[in-house]
């Protein structure tokens, strides 16, 4: 930990109520397209190993002015593509020195540490590109909501499919009423791809000279350094990531929560494969309730189930569909809306859409389109529209900016709704269907006196041609539990500014 970096940290997570909001001199009030260099915004990007080098290649018409991660092996590939950007291991020590010179920050660092870099950088008055999972608890997504209100800067959560032409159709169809009012939503993915249901490695392993492993932990608790956690293993860890449900229904549900215009659900419960305490389990399903919402010119809004299932489950096939049909067009994963009067089936980011059975598409009228569409979005998820919406929306004054779809009005809930799932599947040992409690981020049927079993120890081996196992559970007081789950306690440095009122 750097001390001067901490201090400063602390001391601006205090004072963080009082700040204001800051917007580029240089950008104030330009209009979107070519761009003199004197017009362009100066962004940071933090975690540029992965997605992120991804995210600033999209960027990249633009000055790529910092570069920041904690693994410079991992990032060397993103420091060679911009030479000129300044080099940290530290996003706090980043802000300290190069604040007043940059406008934007693009974060793709684990999930467990978007929240802090987001956050802090809001409160400077930098506009930013989080990529999804938004955050990694409930709490976290209320706060970066409120504060990208508060201080008014444009803001962007990476689920690219948010972008694109398709998922705009499926909107306006469930809109004109062209299934009816939809009952029931079933949303599945091939993920994970990465290894999870895994036990805390035992072994001693040397940390790499490239790597700062305690800025890779950053707020969350300290434990020895192994391979198995970084580079990009950290989704299946709890402490990191958030799983496949975490991971890929930012993308998956993205139509539903826009389409159904969703908010908190009002239930929840889950099942899955074994879970522990360490690592997401191998697959899982996840029912969400929803209570009605106002109803639309065209089509009412009733109730509504949201069903999700990863790691191979998959939803009972429609009798609609084919024989020899994939499920959703692509066997990475898809959405079927049920309606009173039909049903829609995509495949992933809302992509493909059509009616079942096929037949009913041969007569189909499109709506009219009531959706603005994003300008290069026709050519993919990939195109890079999402981002340079987002560079738009930066580029544009407060009071009369066009937000980017996925600013954090709208993604903060939805990220809400997805990672309040994921506490559904670490519960699920309480044996019954969660009531979620929205507005206040509580379950309000977990007693003070309910615990919950995790397993911490699961090992097998054949002796003398027998099995043996050797399941091992903690018992945890399921209310503490959750209420630290929604709202994580963080390691000293690492503290969160406050929470707007």
């Amino acid at each position: 930990m750097k001390n001067i970096s901490r201090r400063k940290f602390v001391k601006a997570t205090a004072l963080a109520g009082a700040a204001f909001s800051v917007v580029p001199s240089t950008v104030m009030g330009k209009s979107f397209g070519h761009t003199a260099p004197s017009d362009k915004l100066n962004i940071a990007g933090v975690g540029v190993g992965g997605m992120g080098r991804n995210n600033l290649r999209n960027m990249s018409a633009e000055n790529i002015v910092a570069l920041c991660d904690v693994d410079w092996k991992y990032a060397d590939k993103t420091f060679k593509d911009y030479p000129k950007a300044e080099r940290f291991n530290d996003w706090r020590e980043m802000l300290d020195k190069m604040g007043n010179s940059i406008d934007a920050v693009m974060v793709a660092t684990p999930d467990h540490t978007h929240a802090g870099v987001t956050a802090h950088a809001m409160t400077l008055g930098k506009h930013v590109y989080t990529q999804k999972p938004l955050t990694h608890s409930v709490y976290e997504s209320r706060l970066l909501t409120k504060l990208a209100e508060k201080y008014g800067v444009a803001t962007q959560m990476g689920n690219q499919g948010n972008s694109g032409d398709d998922i705009r159709r499926v909107c306006e169809w469930i809109w004109s009423g062209a299934i009816g009012e939809v009952t029931e939503v079933h949303a599945w993915t091939d993920r994970p791809i990465w290894p999870q249901g895994l036990q805390r490695p035992t072994e001693n392993v040397k940390v790499p000279k490239t790597l700062d492993w305690d800025l890779f932990l950053g707020p969350a608790a300290y434990r020895p350094y192994h391979p198995s956690y970084t580079p990009w293993n950290w989704r299946g860890w709890w402490d990191y990531g958030t799983g496949a449900l975490g991971d890929m229904a930012c993308h998956v549900l993205d139509p539903v929560f826009w389409a159904l215009n969703l908010k908190y659900p009002s239930k929840v419960e889950a099942s899955s494969t074994l879970v522990n305490t360490e690592s997401a389990p191998h697959a899982e399903k996840v029912t969400y309730t929803f209570p009605a919402r106002k109803n639309m010119h065209d089509v009412g809004m009733p109730e509504v189930k949201v069903v999700w299932y990863d790691g191979g489950f998959l939803p009972e096939r429609p009798i609609e569909l084919p024989d020899g049909e994939v499920l959703g067009k692509d066997s990475g994963g898809g959405l079927l809306f049920v309606g009173t009067k039909g049903k829609i089936m995509t495949s992933y980011y809302g992509m493909q859409p059509t009616l079942l059975p096929y037949e009913r598409m041969e007569d189909f009228k499109e709506p009219t389109p009531t959706i603005a569409r994003i300008p290069g979005s026709e050519a993919g998820p990939w195109s890079g529209a999402h981002e340079r919406d987002w560079i738009r929306a930066c580029k544009e004054s407060k009071g009369s900016r066009k937000e980017a779809s996925a600013n954090f009005a709208y993604s903060g809930p939805f990220n809400e709704m997805v990672v309040m799932g994921v506490l559904a599947v670490r519960l699920q040992s309480l044996n019954r269907t969660l009531h979620w409690d929205g507005e206040n981020m509580r379950f309000t049927n977990i007693s003070d006196s309910d615990k919950i079993k995790v397993v911490t120890v699961d090992k097998f081996e054949v002796v003398d041609g027998d099995p043996r196992f050797d399941r091992q559970f903690a018992d945890f007081n399921a209310k503490a539990i959750s209420e630290e789950w929604i709202n994580h306690t963080y390691r000293e440095g690492w503290a969160l500014p406050p929470m707007p009122k």
